[in-house]
């Protein structure tokens, strides 16, 4: 299958178009000519492409055009090729590459010469998959290349709506929309799943889920469309065979290829295809498969990279909290490489951080199910550094928030009063915001009223994230990383404020958050770093009275008291 009888076909436009016409000539007139035809198309798929199938391109004078394949293509036919029955693979490209027709052409190849196959093309609807008349549609592809076929190498096939058997070989073409159950239960050759980036998120995940035991080959083909979909996760798979079409690679849109004032690769096509643009995220998504580019991001790419090389490095300590779960009065720091607390600060010979300083905590909270993070980020009020991150998927809310007070009261400054902490308050932040309440810790964020003049402090524990507020919070936080008033040492975090965006409402979330795989659907409260850092930094900010704790222990028979004897209870279970 590479390329062995390539070498007869003239690659040149008008010297295609002679060779087509002197070979059909031929094989009008000799049966032998034909049968060697057949054979050869069977034996040399990019033969057959360039011999014999054609495509449509309605911007042309002569919109049917030989398939006369480039380089680039030559090497993902035969990619692709070897990955059916084998494996999955990606393809994330630019515009106009030829990606679509090169799917549809390699199921229709094998379909055409290879018994028993049976493929599946999916696309984020129906009518994308099989309309008539729509050239945009999948199987309106595989029809032109049949139609624009000699009779004699045509099998005896049956065509009716989504579906195209060879009567001949028993091999077959159908097409699905995405839903949740795309091909669940089926047996498949190979999957192709077209502009992928552009399915619904919920149906993008369930169709990764519902595809995996239908085939070992599904072909994921899409330009990006940001980084909160499932096509970014596919796209970022190490494991998987990734191939990049980027507009380089073809020959007439990088003639004239040179390296711009922004360090990236221009061309005259590029120059004349940028000033069409609209918007920057057009040209990331379109152009250069920039996923981070193509959403719309609060964050500058650049900011973020200068700071990860100026601030970012490793831990000096890895571990975690030991505390008396009944009291949640804290022990000692014990390090551990498992641990889910990572330390940028010095520990003293008693194993305690320098009190001659002031802390504060901000706290997102997910709900422990594993499908997103709780994170706790602490910075020192002197410096304006973070010095501690805990992340924790699996970490129920209530057991972060006894941990987040013991954590806190380890946290202590000169005057004994422990670190201030500020969390989200919906969703799982109320399961969190209890426990610290209730364990007497005062030394919290109080709901204030922004919108009023006097800034009035409620007595409603905890932060709350409406549009406006959010905005604000994380306005301030992009300003202070730039001008240096907070320092965030934590590399995996400065990274993860490439996934904050803009959204069509023009409020910002964590891209991450518009899944709803998570069984709670609890969008607002997506755990993750960035909005942890924000609110940490946004505590930073704030003058706050010496707090008072309530109490040194949990009231006998209270919610909290119940909660720590059942999970101790666990504990000891597990241990024993």
């Amino acid at each position: 299958m590479s390329g062995k009888w390539l070498h007869l076909v003239p690659k040149g436009y008008e010297e295609n178009l002679r060779w087509r016409k002197s070979v059909y000539v031929a094989a009008r007139g000799s049966e032998a000519d034909r049968r060697a035809l057949r054979k050869m198309c069977s034996e040399d798929l990019l033969f057959y492409v360039n011999a014999f199938c054609w495509t449509y391109d309605p911007r042309l004078d002569s919109p049917t055009v030989p398939f006369i394949t480039y380089p680039f293509q030559d090497e993902t036919f035969l990619d692709l090729n070897e990955a059916i029955g084998k494996k999955d693979i990606c393809i994330k490209k630019s515009r106009d590459m030829g990606a679509s027709w090169m799917l549809c052409t390699l199921f229709e190849w094998r379909w055409h010469f290879r018994d028993g196959q049976s493929f599946l093309l999916v696309s984020r609807n129906e009518e994308y998959v099989d309309k008539p008349g729509n050239s945009k549609c999948l199987f309106w592809k595989i029809d032109y290349i049949l139609k624009n076929q000699p009779g004699w190498l045509l099998p005896k096939y049956t065509r009716t709506h989504l579906r195209l058997t060879n009567e001949e070989n028993g091999s077959s073409i159908d097409g699905e929309s995405t839903t949740g159950d795309v091909a669940r239960g089926d047996r498949r050759t190979a999957i192709g799943m077209d502009e992928f980036a552009a399915f619904d998120v919920d149906a993008g995940y369930k169709a990764l889920s519902s595809t995996r035991d239908a085939t070992r080959s599904r072909i994921f083909n899409s330009t990006p469309d940001g980084v909160g979909n499932a096509f970014y996760d596919v796209a970022h798979n190490q494991q998987m065979k990734q191939v990049a079409l980027h507009w380089t690679k073809h020959p007439v849109k990088a003639e004239g290829l040179y390296v711009g004032e922004d360090g990236k690769p221009h061309s005259p096509w590029y120059d004349e295809e940028c000033k069409r643009c609209i918007h920057p995220q057009e040209i990331a998504q379109e152009l250069d498969i920039d996923f981070e580019g193509s959403d719309y991001q609060f964050f500058d790419p650049k900011e973020i990279t200068r700071l990860v090389v100026q601030y970012c490095k490793q831990p000096l300590f890895v571990g975690d909290i030991d505390f008396d779960h009944t009291s949640l009065i804290p022990r000692r720091f014990e390090a551990s490489p498992r641990g889910n607390l990572r330390l940028w600060c010095g520990i003293d010979a008693a194993g305690n951080v320098s009190s001659d300083r002031g802390y504060v905590m901000g706290v997102d909270i997910a709900t422990g199910t594993g499908s997103s993070n709780s994170v706790i980020s602490v910075a020192d009020r002197k410096t304006g550094e973070k010095i501690a991150e805990l992340v924790s998927p699996n970490m129920r809310p209530d057991e972060l928030g006894r941990y987040a007070v013991a954590l806190a009261r380890w946290l202590r400054d000169d005057t004994g009063n422990g670190a201030y902490i500020i969390w989200e308050a919906p969703g799982p932040g109320r399961n969190f915001g209890d426990v610290v309440i209730e364990a007497g810790y005062r030394n919290v964020y109080y709901r204030t009223r922004e919108e009023s003049l006097a800034k009035n402090q409620t007595q409603i524990p905890g932060w709350w994230p409406v549009k406006d507020a959010k905005r604000a919070v994380f306005g301030d936080y992009r300003r202070a990383l730039i001008d240096g008033r907070f320092i965030n040492r934590s590399s995996d975090a400065m990274n993860e404020l490439r996934e904050i965006i803009y959204t069509a409402n023009g409020s910002i979330e964590h891209s991450k958050s518009v899944r709803t795989i998570d069984p709670s659907g609890a969008r607002d409260n997506h755990g993750d770093r960035p909005t942890a850092d924000a609110l940490c930094c946004y505590a930073l900010a704030r003058r706050t009275p010496a707090p008072t704790e309530v109490v040194d222990r949990i009231p006998e028979g209270s919610i909290l008291a119940r909660r720590t004897a059942a999970s101790d209870r666990r504990r000891r279970m597990e241990a024993w």
